[in-house]
């Protein structure tokens, strides 16, 4: 059963915070071919804005989780009611035509997650027509990878795209980031989400100074990972960022990693 129209809850625009990176699905008995994880539960938008408002949250940048697939429906409809409160990360076909990009552009899209956990890393030539189209769009390729594995990720993406990294990149150990060539670093965004999905031993805040150091506060963004599928226990922890504010050093960066960040690029 989809959940009802969300025309009612629409999170108030205007300089509050911008969770940048969050899910919200319909009820699904049954999930993509391959799907790791089908949510026995929806999780409509209204929950998300009762969950982040309270912290301060105004608007939102809502990704398709990996078990719908390139079924974009539902988050599409949710970007077509909450115009110029949401933007969209979009999981497409490498065959997509330029013309569905430029639907789904009009409606909020702004880049195409490729989830590759437990799946291949190559991205083949089947891939490269994809990535030309997202560079004519000006939009972001965002990528969730396993454990180790996001310097060898951004090697066979286009220099020319920018790259959006989801939970903290995702290191096997926090030492691996300075490996990372500054040709490679130059162009990548991090979001700092989810904690709980990082490998045994990195550390968020520990991480987060790192990356301060390694691209600087311009190019980090808070995101809940709202409702945390698989982690539901870390929900309430996850929907505030009230955790960097120490973490931030300054004002100046505690307001671009809360909101600042997001909105450029996301263009809201």
């Amino acid at each position: 059963m989809m959940p009802t129209p969300s025309s009612d809850v629409k999170p108030a625009p205007g300089a509050g915070l911008v969770d940048a990176h969050f899910h919200a699905f319909p009820l699904t008995s049954t999930g993509a071919p391959g799907a790791r994880y089908v949510p026995a539960y929806a999780a409509p938008l209204a929950d998300w804005v009762a969950a982040t408002a309270p912290h301060g949250v105004t608007q939102g940048v809502l990704v398709q989780p990996s078990f719908l697939g390139t079924d974009n429906t539902h988050l599409l409809r949710l970007l077509a009611e909450q115009a110029g409160r949401l933007r969209g990360v979009v999981v497409v076909a490498p065959d997509i035509s330029m013309v569905e990009l430029e639907r789904m552009q009009a409606l909020g899209v702004r880049g195409v997650r490729l989830n590759l956990v437990g799946g291949d890393h190559r991205l083949g030539a089947e891939w490269h027509p994809l990535f030309e189209r997202l560079e004519r769009l000006d939009w972001h390729v965002q990528v969730h990878t396993d454990h180790g594995r996001l310097a060898e990720v951004l090697a066979r993406i286009p220099q020319a795209l920018t790259v959006v990294a989801d939970h903290f990149g995702k290191p096997a150990a926090a030492s691996e980031l300075e490996a990372l060539a500054p040709a490679q670093r130059d162009r990548l965004h991090v979001k700092l989400s989810a904690p709980y999905r990082l490998a045994a031993g990195c550390v968020a805040t520990a991480l987060l100074s790192r990356w301060l150091d390694l691209i600087g506060p311009g190019r980090l963004m808070w995101g809940s990972d709202w409702p945390c599928t698989a982690h539901e226990h870390a929900r309430d922890a996850s929907t505030s960022p009230a955790w960097l504010e120490d973490a931030a050093g300054t004002s100046g960066t505690l307001e671009a990693l809360r909101a600042g960040n997001a909105r450029r690029l996301y263009r809201f």
